[in-house]
């Protein structure tokens, strides 16, 4: 390719942080006995040959176990479950539920196996059909009228609209049901991960009831733990679970760049990684490359394709100028199928889209790839890059860094991005902030038993007892012995949100309206009184904080500075669970333990939008709030402080390592460095020493905390190494700054973190572990 010989003369500029090319590879095809007329209606697609990693995946269906596939974007995974689903519906009329995180990958899905299921006739006895919120009243009941056999939806809406119901009008579904398809696995993790698996557990009981025990087929990008994920998520016993995770799908070679955006000397800044992504993705197009910048908010796809193509105009580009879209979940199905279908036809030259076109929404091999901003974990990086590719042609990548730790970390240590282990995911279905909802929604759904203990696990009595004090449910003595049902008037599922875990919830109002809705916690960080808060490329202004109403008030400004908060945080350790000496140090063990975390906010700071000079402090009394979580922590061994105070600031140095810990998190596992916190003290009352603390940001936890204490000496090293080889005096973005700090990141010093972290992780003198 043209372009990449022109990029690659950028070297010199210092732009190229590294430069490789993952060679192509030939397919691998295996045979496999298909079904007359679905073979048939499959070769009028051009598929005639089935590649391997399919064939083991359908083979292992027919087996009667549950299947994980875990491999890349474009590897057709979706015909490891299609095969399957239509033998069942043709063989004997056994139906599969399919399940999408997102509408737009059911639509894409829904119209493939729909115009498929059309070609094998109304005799095969397949019909598709897709059951989402966007549906009228109408047109839900006429879908539960033509009782399909592959039924398509969201896990929103199993929880909402089947599972309740499932008695009076899914009997057909549930009774029939032969296999449940998972696709995306990897994005149910976190918080949203942990409902959903709790909405599996629920699935399954009520299967039980009807007599019916689906497979499960797992899709997912490829992940650390594909097998012990879907297991955690599903409620099936991973040792019933196949894993296929190799690609034997054909692709051609993939010219990979590390691109650095340019340093101001006089700032040591360097360029957005928006602009500096606009740039190139400007040229790529105008060389003819059919090319998609991936970025994380919608706002900037929006804005950034609008001045991609006010740059192709400045070109004398017209033609292609008018050829350039944006790409976010908020579109029109309509509109999303336009550009998708633009792409594929050649007609959309150039798109700037989020996440939404990572999923395996059907777009066509491209030329060329842009990621603006590390996407923050290799699986999500890998599942964008694999949008580049047409048959065998040479695709080009480009991942261009933000000036943040991570991204400036990878500029660093490329290997690290290439040949690293892929990251974990993580669910608690355990999680007893969410559970207790579960299993009063599951009481609604149908009576509970003792029994329902295989289902929700460890506690379910305590829970069931805490729910019938609370009156929740409600007790009977039966011939068959003590049943729970639902006694509330209010349905338990609806007041159940699959996407969060805060009870209390403050609503931001801008002219009447409600703009947002924020989980205290959140509301009292980012809409107290004083605070500068953006929304759909518009700045407000808090006026007022009302906790007595849970309303935040704003008004538009034109402010040109920002606010940051100011916090007081405290943590308090209420039961030690595990602990584990580190190799290199064994007198001194890394610990995982139930916490409280006390904290208030005290103030705010307003920076200057440009430069981020501090303009000025103010004071706030709010109240404090406390979270319950877990937390992993390790101590100060006495030496190592001694050295870490003959070098330079302490206190610093322990606040420096716990930001890079927080900062690598997600090299480790499937989350933003958002979702965990830190806490770092010269004295901690529970362990008598300096402590460092990093805690799961969720109520009850969702598996973060034991990740990383599992992950805990990779960990270590990586931050040392990160933190070493920035180069700064003082701390800097790039290494140990951080955007939550509640201390305004002062203090911090690099020089102590380093030794600490290398005398923890025993690599001082291994550079490159």
């Amino acid at each position: 390719m043209d372009a990449v010989d022109r990029l690659r003369t950028r070297a010199d500029e210092g732009q190229v942080a590294d430069y490789r090319v993952v060679p192509g590879r030939d397919p691998t095809y295996a045979d496999c006995d298909l079904e007359p007329r679905l073979a048939s209606a499959l070769a009028e697609r051009g598929i005639d040959r089935l590649y391997r990693h399919q064939v083991d995946a359908i083979e292992a269906v027919r087996d009667g176990d549950d299947v994980v596939l875990a491999t890349p974007t474009a590897s057709g995974k979706s015909l490891a479950y299609t095969v399957p689903a239509f033998e069942r519906a043709m063989d004997r009329g056994g139906r599969t539920l399919y399940l999408g995180p997102q509408n737009a990958l059911i639509a894409d899905q829904a119209e493939s196996l729909g115009e498929l299921a059309r070609d094998l006739g109304f005799g095969s006895r397949v019909s598709v059909d897709t059951y989402t919120g966007r549906l009228s009243k109408t047109e839900k009941r006429d879908v539960r009228d033509r009782r399909p056999t592959v039924l398509l939806s969201n896990p929103d809406m199993l929880h909402y609209g089947l599972l309740p119901h499932g008695h009076r009008l899914w009997e057909w579904l549930f009774s029939s049901l032969s296999l449940v398809v998972v696709d995306e696995i990897h994005d149910y993790r976190g918080v949203f991960g942990s409902h959903v698996a709790l909405v599996f557990r629920r699935l399954a009981r009520l299967c039980e009831r009807f007599g019916s025990d689906p497979q499960f087929v797992c899709c997912s990008a490829t992940i650390g733990n594909p097998v012990e994920h879907a297991a955690r998520l599903t409620g099936r016993a991973a040792s019933g679970f196949v894993s296929v995770d190799e690609d034997t799908s054909g692709r051609g070679p993939r010219h990979w760049f590390c691109w650095n955006p340019p340093s101001y000397e006089e700032s040591g800044r360097r360029r957005s990684s928006h602009v500096e992504t606009m740039g190139l993705f400007a040229d790529l197009v105008a060389e003819g490359c059919q090319t998609l910048a991936f970025t994380r908010a919608r706002q900037t796809a929006e804005r950034y394709a609008t001045e991609s193509a006010d740059a192709l105009r400045d070109r004398g580009e017209r033609d292609l100028a008018g050829r350039i879209e944006a790409y976010q979940a908020s579109l029109r199905d309509d509109r999303r199928r336009q550009i998708e279908d633009g792409l594929h036809a050649g007609r959309v030259r150039g798109v700037w889209s989020t996440s939404a076109l990572e999923l395996g929404v059907d777009v066509g091999g491209l030329d060329a790839v842009l990621l603006d901003g590390y996407p923050g974990t290799r699986m999500a990086t890998f599942q964008r890059a694999g949008r580049a590719g047409r048959g065998d042609d040479p695709a080009l990548v480009a991942l261009v860094a933000g000036e943040d730790q991570l991204d400036q970390y990878l500029m660093r240590n490329p290997d690290d991005l290439f040949a690293g282990d892929p990251e974990r995911a993580t669910v608690d279905p355990g999680n007893d902030h969410l559970r207790p909802d579960h299993v009063a929604s599951a009481a609604a759904e149908n009576w509970l038993s003792t029994d329902d203990a295989t289902h929700f696990g460890d506690g379910f009595a305590e829970v069931v007892a805490d729910l019938e004090a609370d009156g929740r449910l409600e007790r009977r003595e039966t011939a068959d012995g003590v049943r729970w049902t639902h006694a509330g008037e209010h349905s338990p599922q609806q007041s159940t949100s699959l996407r969060t875990v805060d009870d209390r919830e403050v609503d931001l109002l801008a002219d009447g309206d409600v703009i947002a809705t924020l989980g205290l916690g959140d509301a009292l960080r980012d809409a107290h009184p004083g605070a500068i808060y953006h929304h759909q490329g518009q700045s407000y202004e808090v006026s007022d904080l009302d906790l007595d109403r849970d309303v935040a008030t704003l008004q538009s400004t034109w402010a040109d500075y920002y606010t940051r908060v100011l916090t007081e945080k405290s943590i308090t350790v209420d039961r030690d669970r595990d602990a584990m000496p580190l190799s290199a140090r064994p007198d001194t063990s890394v610990r995982l333990a139930d916490v409280t975390v006390t904290e208030r906010v005290t103030g705010y700071e307003r920076r200057d939008a440009k430069r981020g000079e501090t303009l000025g402090r103010e004071t706030l009394a709010l109240p404090e709030t406390t979270l319950s979580t877990t937390a992993l922590y390790v101590t100060v061994p006495d030496d190592v402080e001694a050295t870490m105070r003959s070098i330079g600031d302490f206190d610093g140095g322990i606040h420096a390592a716990e930001h890079g810990l927080i900062s690598l998190f997600p090299l480790e596992l499937l989350c933003d460095r958002a979702d965990v916190g830190g806490l770092s003290t010269p004295y901690h009352a529970h362990t008598g020493a300096s402590t460092v603390f990093v805690y799961d940001g969720y109520p009850g936890g969702v598996g973060l905390a034991r990740g990383g204490y599992e992950r805990i000496e990779p960990l270590l090293a990586r931050t040392g190494r990160m933190i070493d080889g920035c180069g700064c005096s003082d701390g800097c973005p790039a290494c140990v700054q951080s955007p939550h700090c509640g201390n305004a990141n002062e203090p911090l010093a690099p020089a102590p973190a380093v030794h600490l972290l290398e005398s923890l992780s025993g690599t001082s003198d291994c550079p490159d572990v």
